[in-house]
């Protein structure tokens, strides 16, 4: 009888259902050593040193935008603590024509350079992606050549005027529309697009091009947003290529050029309806109309990147490691 009621206990006991095991927060793998005070402490302070390098800066230009000059003259330059804070300079540069006109320049330009570079990169990215198109490995090995030599500043200057490009909007678009890193990352992350899928969409009689638009895209968003990203922030800070290509014509001139020639010159900027804001350096400090158009030009990528942000990691680190 006691062995009867044993095994049945058992068995009892091995049929029943066990209860999920929670993880317990602290737990970690037997090859992961337990933290330390010291280790917590100096991640601590390296997160906030590095949150205080990125934060201070920002917040002097800022501080120094909303201040008078007398601000300025009490603190021999950039402002760390507010003190008479005037939107004035914010006022005088929004009035100015040539920073109003910079401004559309530069979205424009951003808008359509990133659609430019995103088309070419998604389609060169797809072929060599696929095993069987012609020529990839060679092309493959030829974009990856460029990465590490190419024909130099004076060359690309005498392609780009040579085919009409001086004075042009195009010249500030297709010299830097494709970049070869990112379109291996693209490759890269088109690569790992699960075959079944493919190869289930070709016997349904898709071509190419249906499974460029309906599969690899819709399954790499993460990867195209950044890459979008990428692109965008680069066309928005870019004035090297106007100092080539633009240097005369102002009303062509992007916002980054525009606060480049402002804070080269202070003032006299060809074109401006105040002169480079001259007739404002009597109502406010030249210094705060410098950091108000820093402050306008970072003010778009603040705003899209808390959209974008949450890609960074599957996007960036999964393309880049894979293939």
């Amino acid at each position: 009888m006691t062995d009867t009621l044993t095994i049945a206990r058992t068995e009892e006991h091995t049929t029943a259902p066990r209860p999920p095991r929670r993880r317990r927060r602290d737990a970690r793998r037997p090859w992961e050593e337990p933290p330390t005070a010291a280790g917590e402490a100096a991640k601590g302070v390296t997160l906030g040193g590095v949150l205080l390098v990125v934060l201070v800066p920002l917040w002097i230009v800022v501080v120094t935008s909303l201040s008078t000059q007398g601000s300025v003259n009490r603190a021999g330059g950039l402002v760390i603590w507010p003190d008479e804070l005037t939107s004035a300079a914010y006022r005088v540069m929004l009035e100015d024509g040539t920073v109003r006109t910079a401004l559309l320049v530069s979205l424009g330009i951003t808008a359509v350079g990133t659609l430019v570079s995103m088309v070419v990169s998604v389609l060169c990215a797809y072929g060599l992606s696929r095993s069987r198109s012609f020529a990839h490995r060679f092309l493959l090995t030829l974009l990856i050549v460029t990465m590490f030599v190419n024909g130099g500043l004076i060359p690309t200057f005498l392609v780009v005027t040579g085919l009409g490009g001086y004075g042009q909007w195009w010249s500030l678009v297709l010299p830097s529309a494709v970049s070869v890193f990112n379109i291996l990352i693209l490759r890269a992350f088109y690569s790992s697009t699960s075959a079944d899928l493919v190869e289930a969409a070709r016997i349904d009689g898709a071509g190419d091009w249906r499974i460029l638009w309906s599969i690899v895209l819709p399954t790499s968003r993460a990867v195209t947003a950044v890459i979008a990203l990428f692109y965008g922030v680069g066309y928005w800070n870019s004035f090297f290529n106007v100092m080539l290509y633009l240097p005369t014509d102002s009303e062509k001139w992007p916002l980054q050029y525009v606060l480049y020639t402002y804070v080269s010159r202070g003032n006299g900027m060809p074109g401006s309806v105040n002169q480079g804001f001259g007739d404002a350096l009597s109502q406010t400090a030249p210094l705060s109309l410098q950091m108000a158009v820093v402050v306008l030009t970072l003010v778009p990528l603040l705003i899209v990147y808390p959209f974008v942000q949450k890609h960074f990691r599957t996007g960036v680190l999964t393309g880049a490691i894979k293939g």
